[in-house]
């Protein structure tokens, strides 16, 4: 969560370190905090600052982070980098299981061994991998502290997932949370915010400082619930997402003038051409000059008839990005292939020009 994964991308690392950095190797002896005397207090372990690993040793946050995330006795839980287990134990409490997945076999050796000192083997299921190459079992609720370098994709994950879940408890670095609970004209309103929103509603619990984990991060941390909507628009997904990623480019222009881009134009165009069962013209149109100009009148015309020609995308509400892409729609502007299942949005909110400046 706290800091970029490396190119081992390790996903279901955990943050639960003690100990001073050794040439970006943490080479630590851990303390588990259980307090209850039952001899599984320390663990020599190596951890690796480039995945984020450190521990959150404050445990009233731990406490508070299960009670909030209103687990039933009859409730499969999902964890996202249980790492040495100190939130898992407090699930395995509440819970009728635990899922767990964790990419690093230290940890998993360390998390099983106390789990197995408790008692509670039998309500835990460990997943050895990576989180965002794995295919989540059915669970109820996500209650996870979840590295840093996956939490935008990790988050579309579950929330366009096909698996329907309750609710999810993340802790997160705050300016992620802060994305995730941005309204239209905030600073930090952008693409994700607009996708999780369809969706989903996002609640702050809390926030939680830097000096609550060991070692200290450079940043603090928020939880956030998250919860799916009951009801939701009716509309392509993939479309959508490729919309709102063809106007989050540029977040902070006038939709008039990232429309008018030719490159954007250019791909708009044969992407439109190619949906267009009706169209005789595949593959070279984009040379037809004539057609081309036609199409980019045709957007013009949309954005103008819609008065979002002079509008900024971080500045528009989700019910007037959802007129706007029926709009689209309508016209036969399109902004993804439709007939590719393989063309799939990976979704990477960083795309978003933060840099952009008021025009």
């Amino acid at each position: 969560m706290l800091h970029e994964s490396d190119s081992m991308n390790m996903l279901g690392a955990t943050r639960r370190v003690v100990g001073i950095i050794p040439r970006r190797v943490r080479s630590v002896r851990q303390v588990h905090g259980d307090g209850d005397g039952d001899g599984d207090g320390e663990e020599a372990l190596r951890f690796y600052k480039s995945r984020g690993q450190h521990i959150l040793i404050n445990p009233r946050i731990l406490d508070t982070i299960v009670r909030k995330s209103a687990i039933n006795p009859t409730d499969t839980v999902l964890e996202i980098g249980p790492g040495t287990g100190n939130l898992t134990l407090k699930l395995l409490e509440a819970a009728r299981k635990v899922v767990a997945v964790e990419i690093d076999p230290r940890m998993v050796q360390v998390l099983e061994k106390r789990v197995l000192q408790r008692g509670l083997q039998g309500k835990l299921r460990v997943m050895k991998g990576d989180a965002m190459r794995t295919q989540f079992p059915r669970f109820d609720i996500v209650v996870a502290n979840i590295p840093y370098g996956i939490s935008s994709p990790l988050v579309i994950k579950l929330v366009y997932g096909a698996t329907p879940f309750r609710s999810a408890t993340l802790l997160l670095q705050k300016e992620f949370a802060r994305r995730l609970l941005a309204r239209p004209g905030d600073s930090g309103f952008n693409r994700l915010s607009v996708n999780v929103k369809l969706l989903a509603d996002v609640e702050l619990v809390m926030d939680v400082s830097k000096r609550d984990f060991l070692p200290s991060p450079k940043v603090d941390s928020s939880v956030v619930i998250i919860r799916p909507k009951g009801q939701v628009p009716n509309l392509d997904l993939h479309q959508w997402r490729a919309f709102t990623r063809t106007c989050f480019t540029h977040r902070s222009k006038t939709l008039g003038a990232s429309f008018k881009q030719k490159g954007k134009l250019f791909d708009l165009f044969k992407i439109s051409n190619e949906n267009d069962d009706s169209s005789p013209h595949k593959g070279d149109d984009a040379q037809d000059i004539g057609r081309f100009t036609s199409f980019k009148e045709k957007i013009l015309r949309v954005l103008r008839t819609g008065g979002f020609e002079d509008k900024r995308p971080f500045k528009l509400s989700l019910e007037e990005l959802l007129h706007l892409h029926s709009l689209f729609n309508q016209a036969g502007i399109y902004f993804d292939h439709r007939r590719d299942p393989k063309c799939d949005d990976r979704f990477d909110d960083e795309g978003d020009d933060e840099d952009d400046k008021e025009e």
